[in-house]
C-alpha cells in the first residue's frame, strides 16, 4: 500500500503556524514511507473565500520546502484567478484538486444517501433554526437539530424547492472512531447532529466534502488538528454508509501560546508571511514545527536536525497527546543556531534583503558594496537570532546618526574634561591609522587607553557611543572600519564638540 497524506486548507486568510505545523507531520510522514503527499484546496466555504490567499499558501509550503507531489493543476488555478499559475500548477491523476470543481460528485453521493435511507432532504429555514437553538440554550441543552424533517413521507420535499440534505444518524448504538494518538474513542450515536451534508447552494459541508475527497483520492491516513476531533465520528459514519473503507486518523495536539491558550496574534507572529518577514529561516522553522507535539525518541536531548534525519526519524505512533506549547524565546534561539551555522556568503545572501528594504543597501547591489557587506557579516552573525535584526544592529554603519546627549559621552568614572581629551587623542591616532582596518585599530587604541591611565572598556565605551549612538553594538573595531574614516572622524569631531559646549 502507498501512503497518501494530504493538507487541505481553506484559502480564508493567511497560513497560520497551527496548519502549518500539522502539514510538517503530514509531509515527514509521507517522505519517511516513501509515499504521496497531496495539496488539496477546500474552498467551498464561499462566503470567506479569498483567492490571494491561495498565493500565500502555495508561497508558505514552497519557502518552508514541503513541497506537494499533486494538487491543483494549470486549468484549475488559472479558473482560480492566478496571475502566475504556471508556478503553481502540479496536477495529478486524482483532480480536480479544488473542491468548487468537484460539485457534482458531492451531489451525487449526497443524492445516493438520500436514497438508501442514510439522509433526508430538510427545508427547516434559518429563522426555525435559530430559534431552535436558542430554545435548547435556554434549557441549557446542546444545540443539535430536532430531526424536523427526518420522518417526512417521501416526496414531501421536493428535489426542485430549496432545502438541504442532512445525515441521517442511528438513533442507537455507538459509533468507535479508532486514533493513532487518542486510542479507540466511543460516541453515543443519540449524542451525534444529523449534520448538514449538502446545503441548499449545492456546495457541500467540510463534513461531506472531506469523505468524498479523501476516499475518492485514495487517502490512506488522516493527519489533522486535534479540534476536529469531534466531527470524526460523523465522518466513520459517512464511511460506513457508503461502503468505504476508513481511513487512519491521526489526531495531533493544538499549538498553544506559553500562557496556555490557542496562539493567537497577542503572543506573536502567526502566518508564515509574518515569520519569514522577520527573518526566521525555513529549516529552522521546519525543525521547530516537527518538534512540537512529536519527540524524536525517550531521553533524546538533540534539538537540532537536518531535514533528512526528520525524514529517517519521524514517528506518527510518537506524537503526543497533550498540547504543544509554542514558545517564541525556543524558537529564536534554534533560528540563531542556524544563522550561525551558515557561511558568510550564504548569510550576506539572506541578509542583503532586509537591508534593501530598510534602505540601508541598493537594489541591486553593486560589487563593490557586496565586498564591504561581507566584512560586516562576522560582525553580526554571533548576535542575531533573527534577520530582520541586523538592521538595528547595523544602521549605523550606513546611514547618519542622532545628535549623542552628551551624558553618554562621558566615560565610566570619567569627568566631562577627560572624556573630551580621550576623544580628541583618538581622533587624532585614527586619522592617521593606516590601513583603517580593524586589525590595524585595536593594539594602538589599547596602547593610547593605557596611556591615558584608562581601562580599555572606559575608552571603547565613549568611542562606541561616539560612532554609533549606542551603548551596545557589534565588535567595535570592526564596526568603526564599517562606517569608514571619514565618517568616524566627523563622528568623533561632533561628540567633541557636546562635550565641548557641556564645559563652558
Amino acid at each position: 500500500m502507498t501512503v497518501r497524506v494530504r493538507f487541505a486548507p481553506s484559502p480564508t486568510g493567511k497560513l497560520h503556524i497551527g496548519s502549518v505545523r500539522t502539514v510538517v507531520f503530514n509531509w515527514l510522514f509521507a517522505r519517511k514511507m516513501s509515499g504521496r503527499f497531496i495539496l488539496r484546496i477546500e474552498d467551498t466555504d464561499r462566503t470567506r473565500y479569498h483567492p490571494e490567499s491561495l498565493v500565500s499558501i502555495f508561497d508558505g509550503l514552497r519557502w518552508l520546502g514541503l513541497d506537494w507531489d499533486e494538487g491543483p493543476g494549470l486549468e484549475e488555478l488559472q479558473k482560480a484567478g492566478l496571475q502566475d499559475a504556471a508556478r503553481y500548477a502540479v496536477g495529478g491523476p486524482y483532480g480536480p484538486y479544488i473542491q468548487s470543481n468537484r460539485l457534482h460528485l458531492y451531489r451525487a453521493v449526497a443524492e445516493e444517501l438520500v436514497a438508501q435511507g442514510w439522509a433526508y432532504r430538510c427545508h427547516c429555514t434559518p429563522e426555525r433554526l435559530a430559534q431552535l437553538r436558542a430554545e435548547q440554550r435556554a434549557r441549557k441543552e446542546t444545540p443539535m437539530y430536532d430531526r424536523h424533517c427526518r420522518n417526512l413521507p417521501p416526496g414531501a420535499i421536493s428535489p426542485d424547492e430549496p432545502h438541504v440534505i442532512r445525515l441521517k444518524v442511528p438513533l442507537t448504538g455507538q459509533t468507535v472512531v479508532h486514533d493513532v494518538v487518542r486510542g479507540d474513542a466511543v460516541f453515543e450515536n443519540a449524542q451525534i447532529d444529523d449534520q448538514v451534508l449538502l446545503k441548499s447552494d449545492g456546495f457541500p459541508t467540510y463534513h461531506l466534502a472531506v469523505v468524498v475527497d479523501d476516499h475518492l483520492m485514495e487517502i490512506t491516513h488522516i493527519i489533522r488538528a486535534d479540534e476536529w476531533f469531534p466531527s470524526t465520528p460523523k465522518h466513520v459514519l459517512l464511511y460506513q454508509a457508503l461502503g468505504w473503507e476508513t481511513p487512519v486518523y491521526c489526531h495531533v495536539p493544538l499549538v498553544l501560546g506559553t500562557d496556555g491558550k490557542k496562539l493567537s496574534k497577542r503572543h506573536g507572529a502567526t502566518s508564515i508571511a509574518e515569520f519569514r518577514a522577520q527573518g526566521y529561516l525555513p529549516d529552522a522553522l521546519l525543525n521547530f514545527l516537527a518538534l512540537l507535539g512529536w519527540a524524536p525518541g525517550e531521553g533524546e536531548e538533540q534539538e537540532i536536525f537536518s531535514r533528512e534525519e526528520l525524514i529517517a526519524r519521524f514517528d506518527l505512533f510518537r506524537v503526543n497527546r497533550a498540547p504543544a506549547t509554542f514558545s517564541y524565546d525556543k524558537l529564536d534561539w534554534m533560528n540563531g543556531v542556524y544563522i550561525r551555522s551558515l557561511s558568510a556568503e550564504a548569510l550576506l545572501e539572506r541578509l542583503l534583503p532586509f537591508w534593501q528594504q530598510a534602505g540601508l543597501v541598493p537594489d541591486p547591489c553593486p560589487e563593490g558594496e557586496r565586498t564591504r557587506l561581507l566584512k560586516i557579516v562576522p560582525l553580526v552573525r554571533e548576535r542575531l537570532r533573527r534577520l530582520n535584526e541586523v538592521v538595528e544592529w547595523t544602521d549605523f554603519m550606513f546611514r547618519e546618526i542622532e545628535p549623542v546627549p552628551a551624558e553618554r559621552l562621558i566615560g565610566d568614572k570619567m569627568t566631562p574634561q577627560e572624556s573630551l581629551i580621550a576623544l580628541q587623542r583618538v581622533r587624532e591616532l585614527l586619522a592617521s591609522i593606516e590601513p583603517f582596518e580593524g586589525e590595524a585599530m585595536e593594539q594602538p587604541l589599547r596602547a593610547l587607553a593605557q596611556e591615558l591611565g584608562l581601562k580599555a572598556g572606559q575608552l571603547f565605551g565613549i568611542i562606541r557611543w561616539a560612532t554609533s549612538g549606542k551603548q551596545v553594538s557589534p565588535p567595535l573595531f570592526g564596526s568603526l572600519e564599517a562606517i569608514g574614516r571619514e565618517r568616524v572622524l566627523a563622528r568623533l569631531e561632533a561628540a567633541e564638540q557636546t562635550l565641548a559646549t557641556l564645559l563652558r
